[in-house]
């Protein structure tokens, strides 16, 4: 059974942030954070802008470009950042209200920056399950600029994070993509190291914990996670791309164009080398930063609006997040007739 994405959207907040703000607030060189970080600048919500409003507004624009009545949706999904407007809440019946999807019930997923390319398989998987589901909106929102600390330089691998949103639209006619095969892999050993570490059951939020910042997003070891991860990461981007493309029927070889998270500037084209995809074949979202479970999606909304992508392209989304998992789908182009 074949599932489709009718369309996309995506959305980032009014107020922007400058790299030279950005280095004002943390002491680093504004050419590093340009050059290393890789970074022009970032989105910021507006204090009264929360992941429900951005995530509904991604998805009122993707319902209106395909001209898709809010209480025809089966299905509201929310994979965006776990920060959300409450603790021990969830945004997705919010967002759902927001919409107007009268009639379609929500789903949450409680993942971090792997976001797009696990939604994108739960989406293809729950609809190829119940048949009954004709139209599942996805959507995804970051605000996680807000957590944090420019002084603390232990996080400062986390200062090119940004606020946005972004919005697909899974369908069973029509569409313009295709969702093929997804990958997976998870090494659970670096699940302790990014947390914001108060506010939970293992550190219950107090008056110490308030005065001492211990709700802002902070790295236990960064030596160590540093070391790990530049053992592991690069090789796991690797196989599940090539995961998901093999169950697909394709190869690296045949990336039209790769919709990946941001990173650091270094990594971003060591993935590449790693991955044999020319540097025009994937868009580096410099001018947004990081954005949670957002930017593989943004970066193929973008694509799309640029006329980046042809029939029979294969696109691959691509994602790792803190825990810490890595995740691919593949998706193929469609004829615009």
């Amino acid at each position: 059974m074949t599932v489709r994405i009718a369309g996309t959207a995506s959305y980032l907040p009014r107020r922007q942030m400058t790299a030279s703000e950005i280095s004002a607030l943390s002491g680093i060189p504004e050419d590093v954070i340009v050059e290393r970080f890789g970074l022009s600048g970032k989105h910021i919500a507006l204090p009264g802008e929360h992941v429900t409003d951005m995530a509904a507004q991604a998805g009122k624009q993707v319902l209106a470009e395909t001209g898709t009545d809010p209480a025809d949706l089966d299905a509201v999904v929310y994979f965006g950042s776990t920060w959300k407007d409450h603790a021990v809440w969830h945004a997705a019946p919010r967002i759902t209200h927001l919409l107007g999807a009268r009639r379609a019930f929500a789903l949450e997923l409680d993942y971090v920056s792997c976001g797009t390319p696990v939604a994108f398989r739960v989406c293809r998987d729950l609809m190829v399950a119940e048949p009954h589901l004709k139209r599942v909106l996805a959507v995804a929102a970051s605000r996680e600029s807000y957590l944090l600390d420019y002084t603390n330089s232990r996080s400062r691998f986390a200062f090119n994070f940004g606020d946005g949103a972004a919005a697909a639209l899974f369908t069973r006619d029509g569409g313009v993509a295709e969702v093929l095969g997804s990958e997976m892999v998870t090494d659970g050993s670096f699940a302790h190291q990014v947390r914001v570490p108060a506010g939970g059951s293992a550190e219950p939020a107090s008056e110490e914990t308030v005065k001492n910042g211990r709700h802002l997003l902070d790295v236990f070891d960064p030596v160590s996670m540093k070391e790990g991860l530049d053992r592991v990461s690069l090789p796991n981007f690797v196989r599940v791309a090539e995961g998901a493309l093999r169950r697909s029927g394709f190869g690296l070889g045949d990336v039209a164009q790769l919709c990946v998270l941001h990173m650091k500037r270094s990594m971003h084209e060591g993935l590449l080398a790693a991955l044999g995809v020319p540097a025009d074949r994937a868009l580096y979202l410099e001018d947004t930063g990081h954005m949670s479970g957002v930017d593989p999606l943004l970066a193929l909304d973008r694509a799309a609006r640029l006329g980046r992508l042809s029939s029979d392209d294969v696109v691959l989304l691509l994602a790792a997040g803190t825990g810490y998992t890595w995740a691919a789908t593949a998706l193929r182009w469609m004829p615009s007739s």
